[in-house]
């Protein structure tokens, strides 16, 4: 008999919905303070609430995931974390959307042995899809960079009149935060800006000397 049960789920980022997570762990009987959601990848298990929620597990509670690949997409960690979860933790995990994969049944040496196998071929998958997943973002990024797609931030633009306020900085007529505050920049920015424009400078100078 479960003492607690508790829920985990993973998008992998910030903008992804988990209200499909949601709604199958709380339609599970997990109550929604006891459900714990990490928003970044599942290459690896340093997640604060996951960690969380391995220190709050304690012998006969369960845990329920969506899936497997929820809970990570590491073959090996998956393998361990699991390891960790049913044998040095002691709780139960129960996987939604396979039933094999629900340590509360078939507890005799088939049911160990199928539950086993039916783990290493999803954790096998679901590692698989992430390596799939980075060989297409890859392929994608280089597409689109031969079709003259620019990727990273914006350049912050130089004011109109930036040449006046470095003379003046540099005059020590105004201070360096006073700089950054009319420019819209950090710092670092700022004397990347500096650099790039002194260069652009220097050329000038020399086509104006040919």
């Amino acid at each position: 008999m479960s003492k607690t049960i508790y829920g985990y789920i993973r998008v992998s980022t910030v903008d992804q919905n988990e209200g499909r997570q949601t709604d199958a762990l709380q339609r599970a009987g997990v109550p929604a303070r006891n459900i714990f959601m990490d928003k970044q990848s599942g290459k690896d298990f340093e997640r604060p609430q996951y960690k969380r929620l391995i220190r709050r597990l304690r012998r006969g509670d369960l845990l329920c995931v969506l899936s497997i690949d929820r809970l990570g997409r590491n073959y090996q960690e998956i393998q361990e974390q699991w390891r960790i979860l049913t044998k040095k933790v002691g709780a139960d995990v129960c996987v939604l959307d396979m039933p094999l994969l629900d340590t509360r049944n078939g507890r005799d040496l088939m049911g160990t042995f199928i539950a086993d196998l039916v783990l290493q071929i999803l954790s096998f998958a679901a590692q698989n899809e992430r390596e799939s997943i980075r060989t297409r973002q890859a392929q994608g990024i280089q597409a689109a960079k031969a079709r003259g797609v620019k990727f990273g931030r914006p350049l912050v633009p130089i004011p109109e009149h930036f040449d006046c306020i470095v003379l003046a900085w540099e005059e020590k007529r105004l201070p360096l935060e006073s700089v950054l505050a009319q420019c819209g920049m950090s710092r670092a920015t700022f004397y990347r800006r500096l650099q790039e424009y002194r260069s652009i400078q220097v050329k000038t100078e020399c086509a104006l000397k040919k």
